[in-house]
């Protein structure tokens, strides 16, 4: 289950990422001058293009899964720079100056701690699978025990499961 839970954490993301991303590319997104004003000393095209090309990018590479951890941590980054609206513009992100009162931006601001989450998730998750990687088996706890069964399980010896060459067993000299 946590291999597929994982997959779905990839696709979801990515597919937020390639569609968000896709709306800032085409100038249609809704948070357009948002964005725009919480960085005023960038020309609003260029901004679009820019961001809207590189949450593409991190979406795809989302969903092919490749070096997971690291596109993760770009994706992490990505979104931590969204809470400049909360420090350059808390105007549009408080109802009245209160950081309790989010306005419609100011949520749409701070649901991307769920999304940084997912992206640690992601990052743990790749780390695990890693780890794994010198038995080659997958994420299945059922695969792994069979390529290391327990000593007394009376399957394979565990030098074979990692490739080492079973010894006879020694046994002792009959006494009589």
């Amino acid at each position: 289950m946590t291999a597929r839970a994982v997959t779905l954490l990839r696709g979801s993301l990515g597919l937020v990422f390639i569609w968000f991303g896709a709306l800032k590319v085409a100038d249609v997104t809704p948070v357009a001058d948002l964005v725009a004003r919480t960085v005023p000393w960038l020309d609003r095209g260029f901004l679009l293009v820019s961001l809207g090309t590189a949450e593409i990018v991190l979406g795809a590479a989302l969903w092919l899964g490749r070096l997971l951890r690291w596109v993760a941590a770009v994706a992490l980054v990505h979104l931590l720079g969204t809470f400049l609206v909360l420090v350059v513009q808390p105007q549009a992100a408080f109802q009245a100056g209160n950081p309790l009162l989010l306005t419609t931006e100011g949520e749409f601001v701070v649901k991307n701690l769920v999304l940084i989450t997912a992206c640690l998730v992601l990052m743990s998750a790749d780390r695990s699978r890693q780890a794994r990687r010198p038995l080659d088996v997958g994420n299945d706890r059922d695969e792994v025990e069979r390529a290391v069964p327990e000593p007394h399980s009376g399957g394979r010896s565990d030098r074979r499961a990692v490739g080492v060459e079973a010894q006879r067993p020694v046994t002792a000299p009959a006494t009589d």
